[in-house]
């Protein structure tokens, strides 16, 4: 059993992780502010209530707690957001994990998994997106998730750290089991949007371009669920060595556009979705869509649950039928 403190961790995909950590046979330790995270999504071992920029509660928790490695997944990660306030995004995610570091170097602590984002690349310049890309963030989210993993770069080179960053694409869907899924306020992922729009939460959903370069005009993502991700972080905890920097993309290998996203979430819930059209959001790229050859090889890695239909209905099966009992379940 490996003792992870998991930052972040009463989130969407950290409270996921968690779950999938402990099925491995390891003891997640939850550290939140929950200024996003959900105390009721923390289910798998204690919570630590607690911010990533303060040192002296950090340490607290790690003197405790005892980890042996680190996964961080404690970030704020709304891009329009981050336009509008970017000294907050800046002070968040790039002084935040400049404490971690710190604090892991002061205890003793080798390893750490970073929660990154496709982000980073901007507009990449080739299709699918591999590892190599160049790393040109359009947005201030982008810039510190990049900045980020550069100073885990430099830290596995100063200090001898092991890190592995895990560049997501588009996380979705909800927990299989039905004891975790998606509860973000306010909401700004497709899916559950559509999903709204279809449950009768919103009266329609908005397609922000109808005149992109793409098959039925709409953009193009690289959706991969939740559980998949959640997976793919208990693998790289075992695969990080030391003084060793390492970076993955992790999707589904495959685009879906924003048509084919509705056009299944109405065969999927039998609902009629109704549609907007709007103008195109600035830096909206056409097409994003991940190479996860890296992944499946370093990791030993692969998204089985990231069918679209699968990601759809877990989703849809959250919102509708497993939500309000998961969020009145006793921690365990």
């Amino acid at each position: 059993m490996v003792r992870v403190l998991v930052a972040g961790g009463a989130g969407y995909i950290g409270s996921h992780t968690c779950k999938a950590l402990a099925r491995a046979g390891h003891l997640p330790i939850v550290y939140d502010n929950l200024h996003t995270g959900h105390p009721w999504a923390v289910k798998w071992g204690p919570l630590v209530r607690g911010d990533i920029n303060d040192p002296v509660a950090l340490a607290t928790a790690i003197r405790e707690h005892r980890p042996e490695a680190i996964i961080n997944f404690a970030a704020l990660a709304y891009v329009g957001e981050s336009m509008l306030e970017p000294t907050r995004y800046y002070r968040t995610n790039v002084g935040g994990m400049i404490t971690l570091v710190e604090v892991m170097q002061s205890h003793g602590i080798g390893s750490i998994v970073f929660s990154s984002s496709c982000a980073t690349y901007g507009i990449p310049e080739r299709l699918p997106v591999v590892e190599g890309t160049s790393q040109r963030p359009i947005n201030p989210y982008g810039r510190t998730k990049l900045m980020g993993e550069e100073i885990l770069r430099d830290a596995c080179a100063a200090h001898g750290l092991g890190a592995i960053s895990l560049r997501y694409f588009n996380a979705a869907g909800a927990d299989p089991e039905r004891e975790l899924g998606e509860e973000h306020d306010p909401e700004t992922h497709l899916i559950p949007l559509v999903l709204q729009a279809a449950h009768g939460k919103r009266p329609s959903i908005s397609v922000f371009g109808t005149d992109y370069g793409t098959q039925d005009g709409t953009c193009v993502r690289d959706y991969v669920h939740v559980t998949d991700l959640a997976t793919a972080h208990v693998a790289a905890l075992s695969r990080c060595v030391a003084g060793t920097y390492q970076a993955y993309n992790l999707g589904a290998g495959r685009g879906a556009s924003i048509a084919q996203i509705i056009e299944r979430a109405r065969a999927v819930t039998g609902r009629e979705i109704r549609c907007v059209n709007a103008p195109r959001r600035a830096g909206d790229p056409p097409l994003l869509v991940a190479d996860v050859s890296a992944a499946q090889k370093a990791l030993d890695w692969q998204p089985v649950h990231s069918a679209l239909d699968e990601i759809i209905l877990s989703a849809w099966t959250w919102m509708t039928d497993s939500r309000s009992r998961a969020m009145q379940a006793p921690a365990r």
